[in-house]
């Protein structure tokens, strides 16, 4: 196993470098004067472009760019969004925190849900479940999610007043800026657990109820269909007939034996799932008006922010990355067998 892993970790430098050359070629179609907003921190350092361009080399040939761009990138130093009047660097922590409660609130609803009716529906295969549980994940995954979302909001916002979108409420948002509330983490419901605010804990959960049950109905359908598939090719092995001869208990047969190996492909499947909710999940986000990653994302391509939209650009590709790797490391230790590829 510690030789699998030290295969894996010893490809990340070599996935890296391949990202950041990818993303530097592509800055390469814009002028020096465009890049020097890459290296600034404040906006009124632009009036000074040509020193910033001398400084840091943007007339020099590629190496020598990318060598001192990748230094800047080592510093933490993004450049300045004209889009957030921020730092890049700041920008992002101050949108991803937003993001990630959604996307995981989303992700560990569809994870779960999707893994079990998919058991359930190749369990029960060709009866009425099964019918049922595809039907209604079909729908979900044909539905757009800017035509659930409208809908969700015009039926329990606009009639019955029950969800209401944005981050948080007025009152929530005056008290959350204020010297009565602290943010550790930036994660609404993990810190007004921290500072004992129930109340703020469940403004911002009826906040998140909306946007995240949008994309658990239309993201489930693919992670139900691969777990019901895999589980079905798993069922029907020789070694399942042997252990259903010996006169095991269904249910422990398929718990403890066929869940296990039936979990590979679900496995990929939910990483890229979660990767792509983390970096932002733009139509739930604008129509719901919640502050997150993949909303200013948009913004700033719009706008033609070049610093947000590389910082943006490095920090979905990094998840892209680390998730990866975790999916590998899932994967040895679900199935011994791939620790010896």
């Amino acid at each position: 196993m510690r030789q699998y892993i030290l295969r894996r970790l010893s490809l990340l430098p070599i996935v890296i470098f391949g990202i950041t050359m990818l993303l530097f070629a592509l800055l390469q179609f814009l002028t020096p004067e465009m890049r020097a907003a890459l290296y600034v921190k404040d906006p009124k350092q632009l009036d000074a472009v040509e020193s910033i361009i001398q400084k840091y080399h943007l007339r020099d040939p590629m190496p020598v760019q990318y060598w001192t761009w990748i230094k800047q990138i080592a510093r933490g130093d993004l450049g300045y969004s004209e889009t957030a009047k921020m730092p890049v660097a700041e920008a992002l922590a101050a949108y991803f925190p937003a993001t990630f409660e959604l996307a995981s609130l989303a992700f560990f609803a569809i994870l779960i849900s999707g893994v079990w009716l998919g058991v359930l529906s190749a369990v029960h295969k060709d009866k009425t479940l099964d019918h049922l549980t595809r039907f209604a994940a079909i729908i979900g995954y044909s539905l757009p999610s800017f035509v659930l979302g409208l809908g969700l909001l015009m039926v329990l916002y606009g009639k019955l007043k029950l969800f209401p979108p944005g981050r948080y409420s007025l009152d929530a948002d005056l008290f959350i800026h204020s010297d009565q509330f602290r943010s550790y983490t930036g994660l609404l419901l993990l810190d007004s657990l921290v500072n004992g605010k129930l109340w703020i804990f469940w403004d911002a959960l009826k906040h998140l109820l909306l946007p995240a049950a949008t994309l658990w109905y239309i993201s489930i359908a693919l992670l139900l269909r691969t777990t019901r598939s895999s589980m079905l090719e798993v069922i029907h092995t020789d070694y399942i007939r042997t252990a259903r001869a010996k006169g095991l208990d269904e249910r422990t047969i398929i718990r403890k034996h066929a869940l296990k190996n039936a979990l590979i492909p679900t496995l990929t499947l939910a990483t890229i799932l979660y990767i792509g909710l983390l970096g932002g999940v733009v139509i739930t986000e604008t129509v719901f008006d919640f502050p997150g990653l993949g909303r200013w994302g948009v913004l700033a391509a719009q706008q033609l922010d070049i610093p947000a939209v590389m910082g943006f650009a490095l920090m979905t590709s990094s998840f892209f990355v680390i998730g990866n790797l975790i999916t590998d490391l899932l994967y040895a230790y679900i199935d011994p067998r791939i620790r010896l590829k």
